[in-house]
């Protein structure tokens, strides 16, 4: 399986989801196999949800670039399927639910061949009851964001545990990065995205990169580089430039406040986050560091090789390069795994966002 559905809805596993510009764009809570009771009616609350499964890690490979040129034939990623097409006209939520049900098997196949179902006209979607009656017409339960106790994803419907990505003018400049819905720590398997909004002055594209074609598109030497000396993602800055002052206090001062922010902030992540000084050349900041792990790692479900690895999207040096309105205390960037720096012919992920460049398909959301 490679990856994501849409209805100007978008179902994601090993593929990478960008939008971009001020729509409002919804997903639900990461999707993946699990238990949960019963009927939509009884859909339990957020508070009932299970936490985002731990991640799979299952990257060690003798080849890499070997095994990345073995594999077969990869088909068009996302699928696009008219559900007008595909299930009949709508008849209701109730009927609708159940064309889903009767086609789920064939649904999913559909999603571990391509990566990526994109359903189009879709009505039973246009609605928070309906997304959720969505996933569970196709039997795939709800879990928490990897990163739900930070509060900074905003929930619109506890109960069907569905997030809200997008609904800020201000961030029309932006891309918005759902890679994977993941973290050294936690991910999970599928997620769903859905649009209530559509773009009401301009922008509204969603990006789908498929995670297989990436690492099928890379330099093998680059590839190779890169997957020894794994990576290292720094998530926050915080910059204490007042210490230079600060004499003979300055080292005890340090040390407060990198075990402070590491006790009281690092854990309301739980991401395994490192507190780091100068990791960047600046000796008064202190970055939140997220273990050295692997940029390539295989599907749960299929075992493909797979890109999985934020750096299109959190790299200084591309976010540097686009419009971005992030405070330095938000700004992200990656280094390999030994906190040195990505080299200038990598140039900070250049490569990575000429393969996204190359690989993503670019569709608008409507309503639904």
């Amino acid at each position: 399986m490679r990856a994501v559905v849409s209805v100007s809805l978008a179902l994601i596993g090993a593929a990478d989801a960008f939008t971009h510009g001020a729509h409002r764009s919804l997903r639900a809570a990461p999707l993946r196999a699990a238990t949960l009771p019963g009927p939509l009616a009884e859909a339990p609350d957020v508070g009932m949800l299970p936490d985002c499964p731990p991640t799979i890690w299952n990257s060690g490979f003798d080849d890499v670039v070997g095994e990345r040129d073995g594999g077969g034939e990869l088909l068009e990623c996302p699928l696009e399927i008219s559900a007008t097409d595909y299930f009949g006209p709508s008849e209701g939520p109730n009927k609708d639910a159940a064309s889903i049900t009767a086609k789920k098997d064939e649904i999913m196949a559909k999603l571990q061949e391509h990566g990526c179902v994109w359903f189009k006209d879709m009505e039973l979607t246009k609605s928070p009851e309906g997304f959720r009656s969505f996933y569970d017409a196709l039997g795939l339960d709800l879990c928490l964001d990897p990163i739900h106790t930070s509060g900074l994803r905003k929930m619109i419907s506890k109960k069907d545990g569905i997030y809200e990505e997008v609904n800020k003018p201000t961030l029309r400049g932006h891309y918005i990065g759902l890679h994977q819905e993941s973290t050294h720590v936690k991910t999970s398997t599928y997620g769903a995205f859905v649009c209530f909004q559509g773009a009401t002055i301009e922008g509204g594209d969603f990006l789908v990169a498929d995670g297989a074609r990436i690492l099928r598109d890379l330099d093998p030497a680059v590839l190779q580089r890169i997957y020894e000396n794994k990576v290292r993602i720094s998530v926050s800055n915080l910059d204490f430039d007042f210490l230079a002052a600060t004499g003979p206090l300055k080292q005890p001062l340090m040390n407060f406040f990198q075990d402070l922010i590491a006790k009281a902030v690092a854990p309301k992540f739980d991401m395994e986050l490192e507190m780091l000084w100068g990791s960047d050349g600046k000796p008064y900041r202190l970055q939140a560091v997220e273990p050295p792990m692997s940029p390539v790692n295989r599907h749960p479900k299929t075992g493909m090789p797979v890109w999985f690895c934020n750096i299109h999207n959190h790299a200084r040096y591309l976010r540097d390069n686009r419009p971005c309105t992030v405070p330095e205390v938000g700004m992200t960037d990656v280094y390999y795994g030994d906190l040195s720096g990505i080299p200038k012919e990598v140039r900070g992920g250049r490569w990575a966002l000429r393969s996204v460049q190359r690989t993503p398909n670019r569709f608008m959301f409507a309503c639904g």
